[in-house]
Order: C-alpha cells, then sequence, then structure tokens
C-alpha cells in the first residue's frame, strides 16, 4: 500500500524564452507512516518535488497520486482544501505568526483550514504541547522562545490537523547541532505515535541519518535510493 505514488514526474519552468527542466521522469512509492529524506545539491529538484507532492504546484507532466487523490487534476480551491485536511508543513524558518502565542499559532491551521469546535481544538492542541515539551511555554510569543522551540511550535502546528503527511523543507537548516538532533527524534517519535509519514527535503546529513529511506535527486532525476529500515516501497 503507498500513501504516495509518482510515476515519470517531469516539472518545466518557463523564464522568459528558456525552459528549466527541474524534474526529468521521477518515479517513486512512499509507504503510510515512512521517514523520507530527498537529498542532493542546490538545483537538484527536492523543494520542487516537494511543493508537488504538497499540491502548491502541479506537475508538466506525469501522474501522482497522494493519499488516494489524483492531485494533477485538482482545480485551486480543491488543492487548499486537499492540503488542509492531509498535508503539514515545517519550514527552516518556522514560519510562526509573531503576534500569536505558542497555543494560538498551534491552533491557528484548525481555525483556518479546518472548522473544528472549541473544546476539539483545546483537546489537540494540549495533546500537542504536551507531545513536544513546550506545554510550560504555551502563552508566550516566537520572539520570547528559541529556534529550537520555535521548530518544536511548528512541528505540532503541523501535526495538529491531523495530517497523513507531513513535509518538511531543511528543518533543521537555522538549527545548531543538538537542538537539530533533538527536533529530529522529536519528528520521529511523532511519526511513531500518530503513524504520520515525514518527507524532507535537506542538505543535513543529521536527518539523512536518521532517514529510513533516502533518495537521491542530481539535476532533477532520481538517481539512487537507500533503505535503512521501516519499510518503504517502489
Amino acid at each position: 500500500m503507498s500513501l504516495i505514488t509518482a510515476e515519470n514526474i517531469q516539472k518545466d519552468y518557463k523564464t522568459g524564452e528558456v525552459i528549466v527542466k527541474a524534474l526529468k521522469g521521477v518515479s517513486f512509492q512512499i509507504a503510510p507512516a515512512s521517514f523520507v529524506s530527498f537529498v542532493g545539491p542546490s538545483g537538484s529538484g527536492k523543494t520542487t518535488l516537494l511543493n508537488l507532492i504538497g499540491c502548491l504546484d502541479k506537475p508538466t507532466e506525469g501522474k501522482l497520486i497522494v493519499a488516494d487523490t489524483d492531485v494533477l487534476h485538482l482545480g485551486r480551491k480543491q488543492s487548499a482544501a486537499f492540503r488542509g485536511n492531509n498535508v503539514g508543513f515545517i519550514f527552516q524558518d518556522f514560519n510562526l505568526i509573531p503576534v500569536l502565542t505558542v497555543y494560538e499559532n498551534i491552533e491557528y491551521p484548525l481555525l483556518m483550514v479546518q472548522a473544528v469546535p472549541s473544546d476539539e481544538r483545546k483537546k489537540r492542541v494540549t495533546a500537542l504541547l504536551a507531545a513536544v515539551g513546550m506545554a510550560d511555554q504555551k502563552d508566550k510569543y516566537p520572539d520570547q522562545i528559541s529556534g529550537g522551540q520555535k521548530q518544536r511550535v511548528a512541528v505540532a502546528r503541523a501535526l495538529v490537523t491531523n495530517p497523513k503527511l507531513v513535509l518538511a523543507d531543511e528543518p533543521t537548516a537555522n538549527l545548531d547541532h543538538k537542538t537539530a538532533y533533538m527536533v529530529i527524534e522529536l519528528m520521529k517519535r511523532m511519526r511513531d505515535e500518530f503513524k504520520t509519514t515525514f518527507i524532507f527535503s535537506t542538505h543535513d546529513q543529521k536527518i539523512v541519518g536518521e532517514a529510513e529511506i533516502i533518495y537521491m535527486l542530481e539535476d532533477g532525476e532520481l538517481t539512487g535510493k537507500e533503505v535503512k529500515g521501516g519499510g518503504g516501497n517502489g
């Protein structure tokens, strides 16, 4: 069973008269509850691939099935609804809202994307605050907490909608060595607890070392795959 199936994915960008082929016939499958990393140099197509999986962009050619949905044929509103119900995002610069508290930042997707009743919102946010070790910081604002704590909040926010999939683009880039390891371990624990698939785009060897499945990208092509345990297919 696959959560994601990509077949011959191509993505072209047009800059003036020049067509840049960001992805060139990429195919893979990712199983539920996987811990996967796409690695490669800058310009290899990692972020482009995450954007396609997360329905932030569409392939130029190919087939892409995510959570039993053919995302290629979704309209703009359908794509937004699909993301809200199925995908969480973690960014290297955290993307927390500065005027909201830690609690409110985690709650935000439930207010904006899913019409979740207040009792259920409180239950989910409180549980995730405890899970990521931020319950005692819930009333602080982003500028009052450390980078590692911000990324913990970002992990909780990504999980609050109960997504099948979390996409993390260079999530440890702005963290020191020790904090990065702590955040990676936290994400693995969240994967085990919530059975959520985590997919990373990264240069960071710490994440590469912890990933169970590693796909290598270079110049828009899939050049290799390494499986270290935890399953996965394709």
